[in-house]
């Protein structure tokens, strides 16, 4: 007997095992068991769809077959004419060992292999193919499934594998308890899998597809559930406000009121922080909407009940923009103890890794005194040596930049417990945040503040004549205007790799982030294969220090101060460049995208973004947020290479709508969903393999419901050992850390 910890040696031959290993890090039984078929092949296929270049995968009959003595080399060649009944198409072996004895008129098999043009006709040159009646072993088969490459194994070796490694097995355990099987009218796990691997039609495979759809959405809807049981569970002291306090002050002094949105998240907080449970608040908004106020209003109540809040940001540039703004919002409320400072008020402290000695002494001084009621960082803030006296409020921006273990290591600086407010400025779906959030409520500020004003987004095409010039003409007529503008740069030199904040999709308009992960073909014979041949190198990208180099001599742009900003400037220079953007100083920042998320200079009106092609839809649309935060209309220019084709999907995509919320529906669709929980790199499976997280909201909801249940009668699943086991293997250490920053 064979469980699906069985090593795949022990059950296939040497050579199938080892390319399943090496090729797809496939090792065992059941990892072989979780390798889905791509798609499925009807016998009755037909072969009109052959073109030049086309890779085909067909049934057909053998109507001819013939052997000759090549002429060039030694050795006997094979042709033959292969038929679906609409169609004929040539077969061609150069060597006909093994073959002939095989391929005999009326033999029906399953060929597949690159069509290419010999003397004006199509043929197939030493295709794969298997016999029908070795295939399917004298079955009639309705559906054969097609598997992606596993090294230069062919589809059907792997079908074969997956059928011998079925028949091994007598039942895979069952995970899901029988009442939520029952309930949900789902199959149980073994017929799913044969549904998925051995179907007789795709009604089998619609049904075993949304089994194992729940089985992925409930083992992740437990998991979320746990860990909210856990949080239930756990104690803390009540931050309550103080009358008179900094929160009642701060609101006083507000130069612009409210939204509704903002009044009502902030009640929210105020009263989550005022129990005796840890707070776990997600917030979301779109660009814009004033997510940083609320946050800071939240900070002033931890201070005003005696504790201290810490801002985590994924960025210095970022950390020292927050501790800027804050700082001017508060005034002299931010300088407690200090000459001119409010007697109510507290200190804001920055704390980055690349602080002189000296600040950086003084500021983890502050922070272990308490002097230092709000402490904006970087990652420095985890460090060991790092000691609140009172930490009540961990507030962490950008979410999807940190892992599990960073956070946790901020909570753990608190005495008690810390309330917890995470904050997003890329809006989520419902179904991902249900997905991905679920051991967290969720907020949500779709309300755009007084004085945001609206942006323009147009596609800017580099080849066609003029374009990007008058790009920059445009970007000297709004400097003209006292205005500033933003270059936005994948890399920071000619030679560097992107920036290490960009996220920089594949050139192919057609693919997602990072491309396929394979073709649904192998070749036994060691023949090339479609996608073997060279492509073209890849364009370089625009880069920091090219670009700059290019504006500073555009006559277009003569007297203009045009100055750099990247990731690798020290802090001090990143530091002293943003302050002179901000005081007007600079009249075009060329930058990577390090200016993102959470930088504010009302007076930039422009945006420019090169290559704009290669980045993510929600990148694009933060980015694009940089501008009209000063009522001053905007502008977001795209500039992509063009090359005769028509703008990339995701730029139309953010040209037409400034909805957050839309974009990032369509960012979903480009990105494949797996990536949701871990990075899908190219050979490694997808962690979400039939799950779709926009389509499948009921399910995602009935999951939730269902794990809810099961989880407040049997909290660590004592009853439910295999559900237990599940649980704990698929959301590992690495899965988790992407379940926590979304």
């Amino acid at each position: 007997m064979y469980s699906e910890s069985t090593p795949l040696s022990k059950v296939l031959g040497k050579r199938e095992a080892t390319k399943f290993r090496t090729a797809r890090d496939i090792t065992t039984v059941g990892d072989l068991l979780g390798y889905w078929p791509r798609r499925y092949q009807s016998p009755e296929s037909n072969l009109a769809a052959a073109t030049v270049g086309s890779y085909i995968v067909a049934v057909a009959e053998v109507k001819s077959a013939t052997t000759r003595t090549m002429k060039a080399r030694r050795g006997r060649m094979l042709q033959a004419v292969i038929t679906d009944g609409t169609k004929d198409l040539e077969i061609t072996f150069f060597s006909a060992h093994g073959h002939e004895g095989k391929l005999l008129p009326g033999t029906r098999a399953l060929f597949a292999g690159k069509v290419s043009a010999f003397n004006n006709r199509l043929q197939l040159a030493h295709p794969g193919y298997s016999l029908l009646s070795d295939f399917d072993r004298g079955e009639r088969r309705d559906l054969i499934p097609i598997y992606r490459a596993v090294g230069n194994l062919h589809t059907w070796t792997v079908t074969e594998c997956v059928r011998m490694v079925l028949d091994l097995l007598d039942e895979t355990p069952e995970a899901i308890p029988e009442q939520v099987l029952d309930r949900r009218d789902l199959m149980d796990r073994t017929s799913a899998l044969r549904g998925i691997h051995t179907p007789t039609s795709m009604k089998e495979v619609t049904a075993a597809r949304r089994r194992m759809s729940y089985e992925e959405a409930f083992v992740l809807q437990v998991a979320l559930a746990q860990r909210r049981a856990r949080q239930s569970q756990e104690s803390t002291l009540a931050r309550v406000p103080r009358p008179g306090g900094l929160l009642d002050a701060f609101d006083a002094r507000l130069p612009f009121e409210l939204t509704t949105g903002q009044r009502d998240v902030g009640e929210t907080l105020t009263a989550e922080m005022a129990r005796d449970v840890p707070m776990h608040r997600l917030l979301q908004g779109e660009v814009g909407s004033g997510k940083t106020v609320v946050a800071l209003r939240a900070m002033l109540t931890a201070v005003d009940a005696g504790g201290q809040a810490a801002l985590l940001a994924p960025t210095e540039v970022l950390a020292a923009q927050h501790h800027r703004s804050i700082g001017a919002m508060l005034g002299d409320l931010a300088e407690g103890g200090m000459l001119g400072g409010s007697e109510i008020g507290t200190r804001v402290t920055l704390l980055t890794g690349s602080m002189p000695t000296a600040s950086r002494r003084k500021a983890l001084l502050d922070i272990a005194s308490g002097d230092a009621g709000i402490v904006v960082g970087t990652h420095a803030l985890i460090q060991e040596h790092v000691s609140f006296q009172d930490l009540a409020l961990v507030v962490v921006d950008e979410q999807h930049r940190f892992g599990v273990e960073q956070r946790d290591a901020l909570r753990g600086k608190a005495t008690h417990p810390p309330h917890v407010l995470v904050m997003t400025a890329t809006p989520i779906p419902r179904t991902v945040a249900m997905t991905v959030f679920g051991d967290m409520e969720t907020s949500t500020l779709s309300e755009l503040p007084a004085g945001r004003a609206p942006i323009t987004t147009h596609v800017v095409p580099e080849d066609r004549p003029g374009w990007l010039q008058r790009t920059w003409v445009r970007v000297a007529e709004e400097v003209a205007q006292g205005r500033q503008a933003y270059v936005v740069c994948p890399r920071i030199g000619d030679d560097d790799e992107p920036d290490a904040d960009t996220e920089i999709f594949d050139a192919d308009p057609s693919s997602g982030v990072g491309g396929d992960d394979g073709d649904d073909h192998g070749d036994d014979g060691g023949h090339d294969e479609p996608g073997e041949d060279e492509a073209p190198p890849p364009r370089p990208l625009a880069s920091v220090h090219r670009v700059h180099a290019d504006l500073v001599a555009n006559p277009a742009l003569a007297g203009l101060r045009v100055e750099i900003l990247h990731g690798r400037l020290a802090a001090e220079e990143k530091d002293a460049v943003m302050r002179d953007f901000a005081a007007g100083d600079i009249d075009v920042l060329v930058s990577t995208t390090v200016i993102e998320v959470g930088v504010d200079v009302p007076n930039a009106s422009v945006m420019v973004v090169m290559d704009a092609d290669r980045f993510g839809v929600s990148q694009l649309h933060q980015l694009r947020g940089r501008v009209g935060r000063g009522g001053l209309p905007g502008l977001c220019l795209l500039v992509h290479p063009g090359v005769g084709e028509a703008p990339h999907e995701r730029l139309d995509a953010v040209a037409a709508t400034t909805d957050g919320f839309e974009l990032s529906r369509i960012d979903l669709r480009q990105r494949r969903e797996g990536d949701i929980l871990g990075s899908s790199q190219h050979g490694v499976r997808s962690q979400l393999q039939f799950l779709h997280v926009l389509e499948d909201e009921e399910l995602i909801e009935a999951a939730r419901e269902d794990a809810l249940e099961v989880v407040s009668e049997d909290a660590d699943l004592s009853a439910h050992p295999r559900l237990a086991a599940l649980v704990s293997a698929r959301v590992d250490a690495e899965q988790a850390a992407y379940l926590e920053r979304g």
